[in-house]
């Protein structure tokens, strides 16, 4: 079975851990993923696909990777 890779970054780690493996569903969006992961769409600030900037309507294709950022804080 193929799988998409989700990697997350700073506080979105937080009782998901750093990478994360799952099933290729064939016509997932990413916000639905999210979704998945309990993530709100106000939580990410950067999302990429394969390196690339991407949006939550994109439907990954199996072996693709997602990098999960947050809203920077702090000043």
């Amino acid at each position: 079975m193929k799988k998409i890779t989700v990697k997350l970054f700073a506080t979105l780690r937080e009782g998901r851990g750093k990478i994360i493996e799952m099933e290729c569903k064939e016509g997932k969006k990413i916000r639905e993923i999210l979704h998945d992961l309990k993530i709100e769409e106000k939580e990410v600030a950067i999302l990429l696909k394969n390196g690339i900037s991407s949006k939550m309507d994109v439907v990954p294709s199996c072996g693709d990777y997602l990098s999960i950022f947050p809203p920077v804080g702090g000043g």
